[in-house]
């Protein structure tokens, strides 16, 4: 939370014109293209990892598939997840979030850049347009993050909550790949009380091929994903 605060504080000078900017470019897609307004995300994120002493590893850039639409599964740390993630995935990537934590200033600008989906989690209707909406763009090409654990704790150390199997009703209505992404350390970031210089990992895992997981329930491809996941942070850690 101090660098959380940190960050913000010594940034408010760019407020003024970045917030602006992002706003501008995601009201106008029309006018500015989708790799565009990605890259003003990324080029956001790095202000804020420069300032914040924020260091992000990134493993495994060559098992992403380099055709069509895949939905990325990684677990789920704090607020700097989704961030770590856009700054290591060079090609424009959509996402996933609560709509409680999506609607405050800045956070809105970086959902509605790369036209991110607000889940609804009190709404079963909503919830299942979102799932739908989701699994149309991936099968049109779009790629997306999802995270299955539908939230995390303060702190967490890198351990994993159980996946809920809903969050892969989109993969299979897409009959899409599935990249299980191991994120290690992101909860130093924003969700511990230490302020010295950090460094992430994201670590995108080999895809799993709609042929690999079409006969399961998605209570076991969650259990798999979880799995591989859990085995990949293990490795890693000590």
């Amino acid at each position: 939370m101090l660098r959380f605060l940190y960050v913000i504080i010594m940034n408010l000078f760019r407020a003024p014109y970045i917030i602006p900017w992002m706003r501008y470019e995601a009201d106008h897609p029309e006018r500015f293209s989708e790799k565009k307004r990605y890259e003003l995300n990324r080029h956001a994120i790095r202000i804020m990892c420069n300032t914040g002493k924020i260091t992000t590893v990134c493993y495994g850039k060559e098992n992403l598939p380099e055709e069509g639409g895949y939905i990325m599964y990684p677990n789920h740390q704090g607020k700097y997840d989704a961030l770590g993630i856009i700054i290591s995935h060079d090609q424009p990537c959509s996402l996933v979030m609560d709509i409680k934590k999506s609607r405050s200033i800045l956070v809105r600008e970086f959902v509605d850049l790369v036209q991110g989906k607000r889940l609804d989690k009190s709404d079963v209707r909503q919830a299942m347009t979102v799932i739908r909406e989701v699994a149309n763009d991936v099968k049109a090409g779009k790629r997306y993050i999802l995270f299955p654990e539908g939230g995390y704790e303060f702190n967490n150390k890198n351990q994993v909550a159980d996946f809920k199997p809903g969050s892969f009703k989109s993969a299979t209505m897409a009959k899409a790949p599935i990249v299980p992404v191991a994120l290690i350390d992101s909860f130093k970031v924003f969700n511990s009380l230490n302020f010295k210089p950090v460094t992430t990992q994201v670590h995108f895992l080999k895809p799993i091929p709609y042929e690999e997981y079409k006969g399961m329930k998605t209570l076991e491809i969650a259990q798999l994903v979880k799995k591989r996941i859990e085995e990949e942070i293990a490795e890693y850690t000590f």
